[in-house]
């Protein structure tokens, strides 16, 4: 990509950079649904000249055509990630958190491999920067799994000392002897 290239693709399009109460009016309009492109063009364009804006400030139908486009497409991806982790809480709704953090780490593990393939095809540029983002990424998917594991260690732990409690009460009170009893707990807190 060229330099030029480069500076054309950073620069904010003309429904960019208008004032933010046009800009909020023109989005209002585009959510509604209710009017057609080119009647939206016409309200904004009247905005502007009621504003007193410069007339090279006006939207053509064509850069008004992309940005909605653009628009849609975000828009887009935006209820289809919804609408997954929609399905995705209703699946898992009911399974402990540390499975939902698993989860998101495995999602986040494949976004990243995906993204240093793409780097490798040279699909997208290897700056030091994506670089440097994409290892510290790593380190922390793994610090969160750490984490998570040493949670439901300490987790089961717990149950295990909850239930060899319990255990060592009803076996008491059924007249196991104390030898019995000891092994009983060994048994369950997987004490050798």
């Amino acid at each position: 990509m060229s330099i030029i290239q480069s500076k054309a693709k950073n620069r904010k399009s003309k429904v960019e950079l208008l004032p933010k109460d046009i800009l909020d009016t023109l989005h209002q309009l585009l959510r509604d649904g209710k009017m057609q492109q080119i009647e939206i063009v016409d309200v904004v364009n009247k905005l502007i000249a009621d504003k007193g804006l410069p007339e090279d400030q006006q939207l053509s139908k064509s850069g008004f055509n992309r940005y909605a486009q653009r628009m849609e497409s975000i828009g887009q991806r935006i209820r289809q990630a919804r609408e997954i982790a929609e399905v995705w809480t209703h699946k898992l709704g009911d399974a402990p958190v540390s499975d939902m953090g698993k989860l998101l780490q495995e999602g986040i593990r494949a976004l990243a491999f995906e993204t240093q393939m793409d780097m490798a095809e040279g699909k997208i540029s290897a700056d030091p920067k994506s670089l440097n983002q994409m290892a510290l990424l790593s380190q922390r998917i793994e610090a969160a799994a750490m984490v998570s594991h040493k949670r439901e260690t300490e987790i089961r732990k717990a149950f295990a000392v909850e239930v060899s409690e319990a255990a060592e009460k009803v076996a008491t009170q059924a007249g196991l002897t104390a030898e019995g009893v000891a092994a009983l707990k060994r048994e369950i807190l997987g004490i050798a």
